[in-house]
């Protein structure tokens, strides 16, 4: 399942040569920063304050490739988290067929920005980032931002990986230690049984 998303904002972590690209679920419950060169950072910040160039720059060379080949981006797609690494998808139609394209998130988002496509963020990779208990203010988008100036990318994916899972409940707080093996032995058999 696939959700929706927008980018909230881009922040220039200068003097480092990188950016954050924040994006947002429509749903306002989740912000998923992604780390990105200075030049798709570029690319993206300079497409969305409206700037021209007598020439084309990278992306938009793309952009014109894609409309000359008589082709159309539908959507692209932030498909996975692992390894400290963000996945996507660019989805292109051509002919009648939908074409996927193995993408990094800052080039798909850089196309996005130009053709004025829908962005998507699978629900898995939202899954993995802290879940906002309400709707995100912009109080809230602005601190998120300014953390974010001295969060390094490892500091931030350490953080994902000692959160639980917000939809994981903590099983077992408070029995003792013989009924919390009994229980995780009841739910092995529950997943063998979920299998067969």
């Amino acid at each position: 399942m696939i959700k929706e998303a927008k980018i909230s904002s881009i922040v220039s972590l200068f003097p480092l040569p990188q950016y954050v690209v924040v994006l947002e679920d429509k749903e306002k419950t989740r912000l998923v920063p992604i780390w990105i060169g200075v030049s798709e950072g570029n690319a993206i910040a300079l497409e969305m304050q409206g700037e021209k160039f007598p020439r084309p720059l990278t992306h938009d060379l793309l952009v014109n490739f894609i409309k000359l080949l008589g082709a159309e981006v539908e959507k692209v797609v932030v498909t996975d988290l692992r390894d400290n690494s963000y996945y996507a998808l660019i989805f292109v139609r051509h002919h009648g067929r939908i074409i996927e394209v193995d993408a990094r998130p800052s080039d798909s988002l850089a196309l996005a920005v130009r053709l004025g496509c829908p962005i998507y963020i699978d629900e898995k990779v939202l899954k993995k980032c802290p879940l906002i208990s309400s709707r995100i203010t912009d109080e809230e988008v602005e601190k998120f931002k300014e953390a974010l100036k001295t969060l390094t990318p490892e500091q931030f994916f350490k953080s994902l990986e000692e959160s639980p899972a917000p939809e994981e409940p903590s099983v077992g707080k408070g029995f003792p230690e013989e009924e919390r093996e009994g229980e995780e032995d009841d739910e092995d058999e529950e997943d063998d049984e979920e299998k067969n």
